[in-house]
């Protein structure tokens, strides 16, 4: 490419180049689905990222103007998307979990939940957010959904749970950038194992759920994830079967558990029809969220030896 054919010396505004940064994707054949739906967005995310901008920048200032160090800054990021295939949380270190700013690298997984939704609603009308005073994240990755139930449950402490050590050094990370060390407890545990004798008003958690077929499909931004975060055996219910297995013994009386297993719910109904799953209505898009009280897993506990 000639000096005078480069991107740098016909792109200006940032409108400018996130239309260009969405066409390189585009064209690219990039996939998207770590936070963003289509490659304007993802463009945008980038572009903003690279000149220090929120994301939530007034249109207006779509027409500003960059200078050539912040053109070249910009255009070096939104190649590195199309030429390395990471998701683009990964190359700003940031990611988005209901309204609020995560740490993020290679070892914990993109947020993405839908969970979010649920949080923000207090699971209403399942959860009582009166009675809640512990949680526990289980498998928290980057911590992202139990640090937003400690947004959401206020006078609540909270337990992040995650057998990866290396996946627990982001989760301390974000507890500490959110300053909410005195509340938030990372935990290293596989699953329960760690957890004897604690009990929990609220048990939420986005295991792993891929199966060995999807696990062979999926596009290649997913292979920079942690493949601990993703695979669950052949059918993806190997560690969901084992939540609902021990779930029992670590909720409190009145206690509900919140799992999200995703294009799993499928294979979950089929291998448990009568198991009373409670699948949750979600306004924003996703699937695969249920729920199940105490006294249900309880009086369901041989169901899933």
């Amino acid at each position: 490419m000639s000096d005078t054919t480069m991107p740098i010396h016909h792109l200006h505004t940032i409108r400018d180049f996130i239309r260009w940064g969405a066409s390189r994707m585009n064209e690219a054949g990039v996939h998207f689905g770590h936070g963003t739906a289509d490659a304007i967005d993802e463009a945008a995310a980038l572009v903003l990222h690279a000149l220090h901008l929120s994301p939530d920048l007034h249109e207006e200032y779509l027409q500003a103007a960059l200078t050539p160090a912040e053109k070249q800054a910009v255009l070096d990021l939104l190649e590195r998307r199309v030429r390395e295939r990471k998701p683009a949380a990964y190359l700003m270190h940031q990611a988005w979990f209901m309204g609020l700013p995560f740490y993020v690298d290679e070892r914990v997984l993109v947020p993405r939940s839908p969970l979010a939704e649920l949080i923000e609603r207090h699971f209403a009308p399942w959860v009582d957010p009166d009675v809640v005073e512990h949680i526990l994240d289980l498998g928290a990755g980057s911590g992202c959904i139990g640090i937003a139930c400690a947004y959401a449950f206020p006078g609540a402490r909270v337990d992040l749970a995650d057998i990866s050590t290396t996946t627990l050094e982001v989760a301390r990370r974000n507890i500490e950038e959110h300053g909410l060390k005195e509340r938030v407890e990372a935990i290293q545990s596989d699953l329960f194992a760690a957890l004897a004798g604690r009990r929990y008003e609220l048990i939420v958690s986005n295991p792993p759920y891929v199966s060995l077929e999807e696990m062979a499909q999926l596009p290649e931004e997913y292979r920079h994830e942690p493949a601990l975060g993703l695979a669950a055996g052949e059918q993806g219910l190997d560690v969901v079967i084992e939540i609902l297995r021990q779930a029992p013994d670590y909720l409190s009386e009145e206690g509900t558990l919140v799992v999200e297993v995703g294009n799993a719910q499928y294979t979950l109904c089929e291998a448990f029809p009568d198991a009373p799953l409670v699948w949750l209505d979600l306004e924003r898009g996703g699937e695969g969220v249920f729920l199940m009280t105490a006294e249900q897993l309880r009086e369901c506990r041989g169901m899933f030896a």
